[in-house]
C-alpha cells in the first residue's frame, strides 16, 4: 500500500462495504458431500509439472470444526466456495492442527515447531500481555522474506501484544488485524474492553463488520502489483469464533458491547448467545468471504501460480458439527485437533483429489519453506516434515513417522493408523483410527507393547520441551 493510500485509509471511519474421511460411509452425510467424495480420486503427484515459486495464500478459519464444510459432511451448512476449492485441489481427511487452541497452533505454524519449544507457546491460549512470539525467533514469514518474498498478515495474530510482540517484529512486512484472541465484530473491543484493530502498530478505526473488512483488505492485497516478487499472505479470519454475531446483527452487537463496557469479563464468550442456525450463518459468511478473495486472485491473473491453503486453527466448539469425531476445541481427542484442510496449486497439483495421509501444522511450515526456496534456521530445527516431495514428486512420506501433541492434562501421539491418547482422566488409551475414528474402542489391553512404545515416544519428546509454569 502506498503511503498516500495508507494515510487516506486512516482518515476514513467506515466506508462502503466493499467430504471427509469416510463421508461416503457415513449415513448422516448429505447427498452433496457423498457426490463430492465419489468424484475424488486418491492423491497422486503430477511429477512432470513445473512452475516458478508460488505465491502463498494461507487462510485460517477460527474454531471451525472438522465437518463444518459441506464437502466434509455437514448436512446443514452450505459452503460452495470452499467445496469448489476442494474440487480444484487436494482435500485432506487426516489433517491436524498443531494444538487444540488458537495461539499454540499459530506458534506451531509460524515457527514450524511444537508450541512447547517456546515460552509463548505454553499459554493455551495467550490471555495476557506477559508472553508472545519472540521477535528473534525465525518464522515462516522471516525465512520466506529472506528468500525474496513479500509478506503480510491480515486478521487475527494472537501471538502476543504490543509493545513487545507484533507480526511486523516477526517477519511480516505488513499487518492489518487484531492482536488478541477474540473481538466483538463491530466495535472491535477485545476481551479486556480494549480497542483491537490495528494497521501495523497504530490503531485503525473502522466499525463495519470485521469479516467484511478483512475480506476487503485481503482482496486488495492479492490484486496489488507485487512486481517480480512472490508473496505470502497469512489471512486469519476470526469467523466463526464467538461472540455469535453475524453480519447485520447490530442489536446483538450493542448488547455485547454494553456488557463489556459494564465490566463483564465474559461478555465476549457469549455464553448465553448463539444457536446452530446462527453458527451456520457465520460459517456460510466465511465461505462467501473466501470466495470473494479467490475471485480477486483469479481476476489478478495469479491463480495458476498461487498455492492456496485453507484450514482451521483447531477443532470446533459448541455449535460446530464434528460427527463422527469425539471431543471439541481444547481436547486432544480427534474433534479437538482434526481439521478440514484443502490445498490448491493449479500449476502443480491436479484437482479432484483426496489424501488420507496424517499431517499436521508444523508439516506445512516445512513444506512452504521448501517450496518457497527458504532454508530453515539450523539453531531452531523444525519439528514438521516437508510434504513437498509427497505433493510434487510422488515420494513416500517417512514410514512410521509420528505426530505429537501436548496440552495441559492431555497427551497424544499418532503413528500410522494408531493413536495413543491420555485425557484428563489419566488412563492411557490406544485407538485404531482406521476402524474407529470416534475413539470409543480402546485397544490398550489388546496391544500392550504398542501402547508402551507410543507412550515412550511421547515421553521422550515431552522431555525436550519447556515445562508448563506453575
Amino acid at each position: 500500500m502506498s503511503p498516500h493510500a495508507s494515510d487516506l485509509s486512516r482518515r476514513t471511519l467506515g466506508g462502503a462495504a466493499v467430504a471427509a474421511l469416510g463421508v461416503a460411509a457415513t449415513t448422516s452425510g448429505t447427498g452433496t458431500a457423498r457426490a463430492a467424495t465419489s468424484r475424488e480420486t486418491p492423491f497422486r503427484a503430477a511429477a512432470d509439472r513445473r512452475s516458478r515459486r508460488p505465491n502463498i495464500l494461507f487462510i485460517l478459519g477460527d474454531d471451525l470444526g472438522w465437518a463444518d464444510l459441506s464437502s466434509y459432511g455437514a448436512p446443514h451448512i452450505k459452503t460452495p466456495n470452499l467445496d469448489r476449492l476442494a474440487r480444484q485441489g487436494v482435500r485432506f481427511t487426516d489433517a491436524y492442527s498443531g494444538s487444540a487452541t488458537c495461539s499454540p497452533t499459530r506458534f506451531s505454524l509460524y515457527t514450524g515447531r511444537y508450541p512447547g519449544r517456546t515460552k509463548g507457546g505454553l499459554a493455551e491460549p495467550i490471555a495476557d500481555r506477559s508472553v508472545g512470539l519472540d521477535p528473534n525467533h525465525p518464522t515462516l514469514a522471516s525465512l520466506l522474506r529472506g528468500a525474496g518474498y513479500s509478506t503480510a498478515l491480515i486478521g487475527k495474530w494472537h501471538c502476543g501484544y504490543l509493545p513487545d510482540y507484533s507480526p511486523t517484529r516477526s517477519g511480516w512486512d505488513e499487518f492489518f488485524g487484531n492482536f488478541g484472541g477474540a473481538l466483538e465484530y463491530y466495535s472491535k473491543l477485545g476481551l479486556g474492553g480494549e480497542y483491537d484493530l490495528y494497521e501495523g502498530d497504530a490503531e485503525y478505526k473502522d466499525l463495519r463488520y470485521y469479516t467484511r473488512i478483512l475480506t476487503e483488505r485481503a482482496s486488495a492485497y492479492v490484486r496489488r502489483d507485487h512486481g517480480d516478487r512472490p508473496w505470502l499472505l497469512n489471512l486469519n479470519f476470526t469467523t466463526p469464533h464467538w461472540p455469535w454475531i453475524a453480519d447485520g446483527d447490530e442489536e446483538a452487537s450493542a448488547e455485547v458491547v454494553r456488557r463489556i463496557e459494564a465490566g463483564d469479563r465474559r461478555a465476549l464468550f457469549h455464553d448465553d448467545g448463539g444457536s446452530v442456525e446462527k453458527y451456520t450463518e457465520m460459517v456460510q459468511d466465511l465461505d462467501r468471504s473466501v470466495g470473494q478473495v479467490l475471485r480477486a486472485l483469479k481476476e489478478s491473473g495469479q491463480e495458476q501460480d498461487t498455492l492456496v491453503f485453507f484450514a482451521s486453527d483447531n477443532g470446533g466448539e459448541r455449535f460446530s458439527y464434528n460427527w463422527p469425531l469425539s471431543g471439541n476445541k481444547a481436547s486432544l481427542q480427534e474433534g479437538g485437533i482434526r481439521v478440514p484442510t484443502i490445498v490448491r496449486w493449479p500449476a502443480r497439483l491436479r484437482g479432484g483429489q483426496v489424501s488420507h495421509e496424517p499431517v499436521f501444522t508444523p508439516d506445512w511450515t516445512a513444506t512452504l519453506l521448501e517450496i518457497g526456496g527458504a532454508r530453515p534456521d539450523r539453531a531452531h530445527p523444525l519439528d514438521g516434515t516437508s510434504l513437498a516431495g509427497y505433493l510434487l514428486r510422488g515420494e513416500e512420506l517417512p514410514a512410521g513417522r509420528e505426530l505429537f501433541w501436548r496440552v495441559r492434562g492431555e497427551r497424544a501421539v499418532r503413528r500410522g493408523k494408531w493413536k495413543y491418547y491420555r485425557g484428563k482422566g489419566g488412563a492411557d488409551q490406544l485407538f485404531d483410527l482406521s476402524a474407529d475414528r470416534r475413539e470409543q474402542a480402546d485397544r490398550a489391553a489388546d496391544e500392550p507393547e504398542l501402547l508402551a512404545e507410543l507412550k515412550a515416544v511421547w515421553e521422550r519428546t515431552d522431555a525436550t520441551l519447556l515445562p508448563y509454569p506453575g
